[in-house]
């Protein structure tokens, strides 16, 4: 894979071709939007996020933030920039706002590619994940009231054999989806809208997400 025209037409056509599950928008979940970029590795970035010696990467990345330790909910966990959709707003607008927002990335509408399921999480959240085109991007100006730290993962970490990492629990006949990263993992719903954009744009594969459950301290 390569950050280039040809692999932004893959994801594109890959999107146009998906049947998207919408949710009701008559139900009561607060609606809420995330950006799931796509930019190059940029220097050399490891899955901690730092910059190593060497030339520019060709190969694609996605954005990935840390939360802030001070935020009530979710603090330090993986995320995709995003947030609650505005009065007025489309989930198009309220994701490259979030992303401009969280991590200083200013970009046009037509870096909107796409969208992929909804997914409607236990603390009453129903998100849209926005599917955006990055390219090759500079360093970012992060908002430290919100973001720790941005990731640039190469889009080759999730697509490893032991993907998705599946877990049975009690109160659910659906087990809880996790996605390795690193020696680590993040958990569902980021989790999980990670792995349905690697079956549907990378793999070319019809899966549905929205039935895997989140751990329980996502769900607060």
């Amino acid at each position: 894979m390569r950050i280039d025209d040809a692999f932004k037409s893959q994801i594109s056509s890959a999107l146009m071709g998906w049947e998207r599950s919408a949710a009701d928008p008559t139900r009561s979940s607060k609606r809420a939007a995330v950006a799931l970029t796509i930019l190059d590795e940029g220097f050399g970035a490891d899955l901690a996020g730092i910059a190593t010696p060497g030339s520019r990467s060709e190969s694609p990345a996605m954005l990935l933030t840390r939360r802030a330790a001070g935020l009530r909910k979710h603090a330090g966990q993986w995320a995709l920039p995003g947030g609650a959709i505005d009065p007025g707003e489309s989930a198009e607008e309220a994701a490259l706002r979030e992303l401009q927002e969280e991590v200083g990335l200013d970009l046009p509408t037509d870096c909107v590619v796409g969208k992929l399921d909804d997914f409607v999480t236990h603390s009453g959240f129903c998100i849209t994940p926005v599917v955006v085109w990055a390219g090759r991007t500079e360093g970012f100006t992060l908002n430290e009231g919100e973001v720790a730290s941005a990731h640039r993962i190469p889009l080759s970490e999730f697509m490893r054999p032991d993907a998705p990492l599946l877990e049975s629990i009690e109160d659910s006949t659906h087990p809880v989806l996790r996605m390795p990263v690193g020696s680590g993992w993040i958990a569902a719903p980021t989790g999980a809208i990670i792995f349905q954009f690697t079956e549907v744009c990378l793999r070319g594969r019809a899966t549905r997400v929205g039935h895997f459950e989140q751990p329980l301290f996502a769900r607060r």
